[in-house]
């Protein structure tokens, strides 16, 4: 955690054990993301990328909500007022809304998936609109037994944004995803769970326990094998059977560089534990 960071109490963060936790802490609003936020996030994300000494992300959050979406109350505070549209005085022109989501919410889902490093989503309460789609976004997804997920955007006559309407066909389909976002009902962790949004359900007083336990042995892992097997994952949804053969190869190609795949293979062949460095 920055202290000369204004906005360190609002998104708090810390590196443990290899892992990055990144936690929303604005439990008064329900965890809805300010714009600020929102960039900090994004910021957060990318610097576990690039540092070598983080080996996994978990994204968190205070209270009783993990995020109750966009805070659509709250102006930017670097952005102009055309940019951010009329919350802010400025006059609307043609464009302008593509633009904010390009930049807001669709951004900030880029970013857990474009993370080199695996992110975990625990779901400490309800997830509603861009919330929902934030711990969805993430590899893997721990919810207490409270937590609920919300499209809540047809409640507001609005569209999903922040990628729900990619991210949730390919998680339960086309017809479940129109059910969740035609009707906006709440869907508890264990119906979530069950539909194959949630890896598991735990108890609300063992969320952090577990997530920890999870995120410490995945930085334990071979972190670059595991950041091209994510992108692998990710891109064969959209990619045909070629394509996907092709960049396998690929992958394969790239990780055998690695000091963890070397590591791996000779700790088979010594008979022992392996012990990746992440390089």
């Amino acid at each position: 955690m920055d202290p000369l960071d204004p906005l360190h109490s609002l998104v708090l963060h810390a590196t443990d054990n290899g892992v990055s936790w990144i936690t929303l802490n604005r439990p008064d609003a329900m965890n809805a993301v300010t714009w600020d936020q929102r960039e900090r996030v994004i910021s957060l994300l990318g610097a576990a990328s690039a540092d070598p000494a983080v080996r996994a992300v978990v994204i968190t959050a205070t209270g009783k909500g993990f995020c109750a979406g966009a805070d659509l109350r709250a102006a930017p505070a670097t952005s102009s007022a055309k940019e951010a549209g009329p919350a802010t005085g400025g006059e609307r022109v043609a464009g302008d809304v593509a633009r904010t989501i390009r930049r807001g919410a669709q951004h900030l889902i880029t970013a857990v998936l474009d993370c080199e490093k695996p992110v975990i989503a625990a779901v400490n309460g309800t997830a509603a609109g861009l919330g929902a789609h934030l711990a969805l976004a993430c590899d893997l997804v721990l919810a207490a037994e409270s937590a609920k997920f919300i499209e809540v955007f047809v409640r507001r006559g609005l569209v999903p944004d922040g990628g729900g309407a990619y991210l949730l066909p390919r998680l339960v389909g086309p017809q479940r995803a129109k059910e969740l976002m035609f009707f906006g009902d709440a869907l508890r962790a264990a119906d979530a769970e069950r539909m194959g949004l949630v890896n598991r359900v735990v108890a609300d007083a063992e969320l952090a326990a577990t997530a920890k336990e999870w995120a410490e042995r995945l930085a334990a892992g071979p972190t670059r094998a595991l950041a091209l097997t994510k992108h692998l994952v990710n891109a064969s949804l959209d990619a045909d059977r070629s394509t996907a053969l092709a960049a396998e190869a690929w992958a394969q190609e790239i990780n055998m560089t690695t000091q963890d795949a070397n590591e791996g293979v000779a700790s088979f062949v010594e008979r022992r534990t392996p012990k990746y460095r992440g390089l």
